[in-house]
């Protein structure tokens, strides 16, 4: 405000200098996250009857489902799928510790689908790829522009300063849970966090659950000024 002022001439000094700057803890931020209805309407737009369609429908799914960021879905190999036991096992890219995450049937049709009908014939060990040369592995930003492209085809409204992106997918999940009356230890498990304490974030999101904490707002009662024996409005 100082500054504006100054920059406008309506001050003669510049006294931005003296407000003290206020550090904001990534902590402190509201996690982008789109209803349980919405992460299914970008679900229900994706072509399937494609080779691309069918990559990015799995790619969605470990996303939404299983909470996976992107650069763990961009390096899951075939030795990450463990189809005996139902389980993807990998070690995370951010954290390197190592997380079991169930291979959900509806996830794992999905990649059968694209391995069997969409996948460019490649020697690589890497699952999801490039669709167009060099067929390579898909990086972390092609991940971005895929969720973008879905969420803009479903026609979902996403406001100004709203990620995006396979995160907020990640963040969708963990308010789904809490919606759903998830334990937070449980949903620190599923998104492979190492304390209770990076999950809380997401209780900032569940608003069934803060409605209810919510206090009511004690009735007003308007004591109007009295003149001459009558009430007048202010």
């Amino acid at each position: 405000m100082f500054r504006y002022l100054y920059e406008e001439k309506i001050l003669e000094k510049d006294f931005s200098y003296v407000v003290p700057r206020i550090k904001v803890d990534k902590t402190s931020r509201i996690p982008s996250a789109y209803s349980k209805e919405e992460v299914q309407k970008m679900l229900d737009s994706v072509d399937r009857g494609n080779p691309k369609g069918k990559r990015d429908f799995a790619i969605l799914l470990l996303a939404s489902r299983l909470g996976m960021r992107a650069g763990d879905i961009c390096s899951l190999s075939f030795k990450n799928l463990k189809w005996e036991h139902n389980e993807i096992e990998l070690i995370q890219e951010k954290t390197q510790e190592k997380i079991l995450l169930p291979l959900l049937p509806e996830v794992g049709s999905a990649i059968i689908d694209y391995l069997k009908y969409g996948r460019p014939i490649t020697e690589s060990s890497t699952i999801f790829m490039r669709h167009t040369c060099p067929i390579t592995s898909l990086k972390p930003p092609t991940l971005h522009s895929i969720v973008w492209q879905y969420l803009r085809l479903a026609g979902i409204k996403v406001p100004d300063g709203k990620k995006h992106g396979p995160h907020a997918l990640r963040h969708s999940l963990a308010s789904t849970l809490l919606e759903e009356n998830t334990p937070l230890p449980i949903i620190s498990e599923v998104l492979g966090h190492t304390t209770t304490e990076t999950t809380s974030i997401y209780l900032k999101i569940a608003v069934t659950h803060l409605r209810r904490c919510a206090l009511d707002i004690p009735e007003f009662v308007w004591n109007q000024p009295m003149v001459g024996g009558v009430a007048h409005e202010l």
